[in-house]
């Protein structure tokens, strides 16, 4: 039995697979974000709920948003504030005496979607996902690529390209990763609507913006075409420098249809003459290829990873 485990800033979220990855069991509680004591506790107790629903003592894959330090083990969360400095991992397998795998949520995503029907095809995958934030997964013949430093697909923190802010007259907006101009703060569901209030001077919520633009509002239109503009040339950029096959899209702004009859327009445009952008695809388990994605990771022991 596999126990995939998707930590969030308010719920943790445990499914446990069977060798098949077919779903046996799921139970949510609300993460505690601030007592790192209560978060294990409350972790151990998840896992034991688990193993006496399953008659089985399940092995544990985590994801998670943030980044853990490759020499420490020590994580670095903005979600979950308590994970901040901890050796997560290593806690956990002593608590639960077994081995725990984690990952962050991202690669997850990426590492699910890969291993799906649609995309079983394809040697080379790209996980992006864009919603609150951006961030994403490289997956190469079944198997995530992590880096020297666990960072490898980290994209939403590229900085726009030059060309862009002067074509929009953008400013150079401060990223709460410490940097300037990052793709996030333009391309992700609040850069769309940051853009539409920089572009109009109106603050719209997402569904009004689209509704908008599907009834042929100049402002929305405009608004619309340029974040297509701005995300088809960083799948683009992605694509020269990975050769992908792929790009499965997660996140909120995934949910948008037209953006996978309108990107590979937009991405040809930053691409050499005759060379075919990748394909796009719209990710097949959407919100529960975090849960999914953790319990992949246990696959991922016993194979040779990047």
């Amino acid at each position: 039995m596999f126990y995939g485990v998707d930590i969030g800033g308010t719920k943790t979220e445990i499914v446990a697979f069977d060798k098949e990855m077919q779903v046996c069991w799921r139970k949510r509680v609300a993460t505690p974000v601030q007592d790192y004591e209560l978060f294990l506790s409350t972790f151990t107790s998840l896992i034991d709920t688990a193993d006496w629903a399953t008659g089985t003592q399940g092995k544990i894959g985590i994801g998670m948003p943030g980044l853990m330090d490759r020499h420490t083990g020590k994580l670095l969360s903005s979600n979950v504030p308590c994970l901040t400095g901890r050796q997560v991992m290593n806690d956990l397998a002593h608590r639960l005496n077994r081995s725990v795998e984690l990952d962050n949520d991202c690669c997850c995503f990426a590492l699910s979607e890969a291993h799906t029907q649609q995309a079983r095809q394809f040697s080379r995958i790209f996980g992006a996902i864009i919603g609150t934030g951006m961030g994403g997964g490289l997956v190469i013949d079944g198997q995530l690529y992590r880096g020297r430093n666990r960072m490898a697909s980290e994209f939403g923190h590229l900085p726009l390209p030059a060309t862009f802010m002067r074509r929009y007259h953008l400013p150079e907006l401060k990223c709460g990763c410490g940097l300037q101009g990052c793709l996030e703060r333009y391309q992700s569901g609040p850069g769309l609507l940051w853009l539409h209030k920089h572009f109009s001077g109106e603050q719209l919520k997402m569904e009004t913006l689209l509704e908008h633009y599907r009834h042929g509002n100049a402002s929305a239109v405009t608004t619309i075409e340029a974040w297509i503009d701005m995300l088809g040339c960083t799948l683009a950029q992605l694509q020269l420098i990975l050769d992908v096959d792929a790009f499965v899209l997660g996140g909120g702004v995934s949910n948008i249809e037209e953006i996978y009859t309108l990107l590979p327009q937009a991405m040809s445009r930053y691409l050499f003459p005759g060379l075919e952008p990748a394909r796009v695809f719209p990710a097949i388990h959407g919100a529960s290829s975090g849960v999914r994605g953790a319990a992949l990771l246990l696959v991922e022991q016993g194979t040779q990873t990047h």
